[in-house]
């Protein structure tokens, strides 16, 4: 991945803790009887292996990763696979659980699920990466699968860890199954649009979030934590719709310009470099600065738990997107609502890059491929559409955009979950 999509982590913060949470009160709310909240709140399948890779040094060095299923009622198991120094078996829960609401929330024939490795990408060469990728490949290859659970590319992976994964897989089925992943090469059965899918789905839902709150996007200021993937992209096309980027930042810390920032040039910088580290333009400030820049509009698109209860008076923004999983802690979340701030939640705000994953897997199904044009427009209209339902929700129940959102969520798996009763 270019850049890093992120950085920060507080560690008092227990992932699993908060998914739980935003669904006991979606499930309180709903009147859900106690076996299916019961069912629902525990995830359904979780594996950790632990495997040796040899380094370019000689040395044999054991890793541990996870693969966790939470729920699939509604179809196939889908989530991305991160590496990084801080995965723990908490934070993929929560992110299989939270992948769960966000298929829901777009109507996507999927359940959720997660993946991690617990290493430094940045501290590893091609080749070790590789051997790392195809070894945890083989580990998870007994519960992942076409038509049970379809891993993709997430923190720190990207199309050419997509490609081993898939190359891995395949040649233990024998024949090629490209179906397997999503999120791969286009020479391989990737799609169109797919790199810049989450970031773009992002984009479309700050032109709603924004058009409602009665902003306009071309004087609107915005602030993007995390430059990786995600937020290069949604920066880049906030800019292009007219919008003022005025603060970005990775792992190492930020860059301000009130004026805003030229996101082209960031962009090419960020690409030679590795990092915005030394980017001759702007103020250089850390990322709890950056949090708290004057904007109109702040798009957390790092890891989760950055907005807190130690930073979240801070904030001055409007409007907060989450392009990140899980980045308001429900405390913050409070808070901020006592202010006036609206909160898109993740589950909806990032459900690009499963929508186009999901286009994905149909054209690789299929064998017949869409326009870049098509994938957009097609994606477009499932942002659109599924941010007027949960508005829609929330208003008619009074309540946040995050409570509407997992009031529709938790109502399409229950129902799917209820249908399909118990086995045996």
């Amino acid at each position: 991945m270019t850049g890093t999509e992120a950085s920060l982590r507080t560690k008092s913060e227990n992932p699993f803790d908060i998914a739980r949470e935003q669904f006991d009160a979606a499930a309180e709310r709903l009147g859900l009887e106690s076996g299916v909240r019961e069912v629902l709140r525990n995830t359904q399948r979780e594996l950790s292996v632990n495997f040796p890779v040899r380094l370019d040094s000689g040395v044999v060095k054991v890793f541990t990763g996870y693969r966790v299923q939470h729920n699939t009622a509604r179809g196939p198991a889908k989530g991305g696979v991160r590496y990084h120094p801080q995965v723990s078996l908490d934070e993929v829960r929560a992110l299989a659980m939270w992948m769960t609401w966000k298929c829901a929330v777009v109507r996507l024939p999927y359940g959720g699920a997660k993946g991690g490795v617990i290493c430094n990408p940045r501290t590893m060469s091609r080749r070790e990466l590789e051997s790392l990728t195809r070894r945890f490949t083989s580990e998870i290859a007994v519960i992942i699968g076409p038509d049970r659970d379809i891993p993709a590319s997430d923190v720190n992976t990207n199309a050419q860890t997509m490609a081993w994964m898939m190359d891995t897989y395949s040649m233990h089925q024998g024949y090629s199954v490209p179906t397997v992943v999503t999120g791969k090469p286009i020479s391989i059965g990737g799609s169109e649009g797919k790199f810049e899918a989450t970031g773009r789905g992002t984009a479309y839902i700050v032109e709603q979030a924004a058009r409602d709150a009665g902003m306009d996007l071309n004087s609107a200021r915005i602030v993007v934590q995390g430059f990786g993937n995600v937020g290069a992209v949604a920066a880049k096309i906030l800019h292009e719709l007219g919008a003022r980027v005025v603060g970005v930042s990775d792992v190492d810390g930020g860059v301000y310009d009130p004026r805003g920032l030229d996101i082209g040039d960031v962009s090419e910088y960020n690409e030679r470099n590795g990092r915005l580290l030394g980017y001759p333009s702007g103020e250089r400030l850390t990322n709890d600065e950056l949090l708290a820049l004057p904007c109109e509009v702040l798009i957390p698109a790092a890891l989760e738990n950055q907005l807190h209860a130690g930073n979240a008076a801070a904030v001055r923004a409007r409007l907060v997107v989450e392009a990140a999983n899980g980045p308001t802690t429900p405390e913050a979340d409070r808070a901020l609502q006592e202010r006036g701030v609206v909160v898109v939640p993740d589950i909806l705000a990032n459900a690009g890059g499963v929508t186009v994953s999901y286009f994905e897997w149909v054209q690789d199904r299929q064998a017949f491929f869409w326009t870049e044009d098509e994938i957009n427009a097609r994606l477009k209209q499932i942002m659109t559409a599924s941010y007027e339902a949960v508005k829609a929700r929330a208003e008619r129940e009074g309540v946040n955009l995050r409570t509407g959102a997992y009031l529709l969520a938790v109502e399409r798996v229950a129902a799917a979950s209820t249908a399909r009763g118990l086995y045996p």
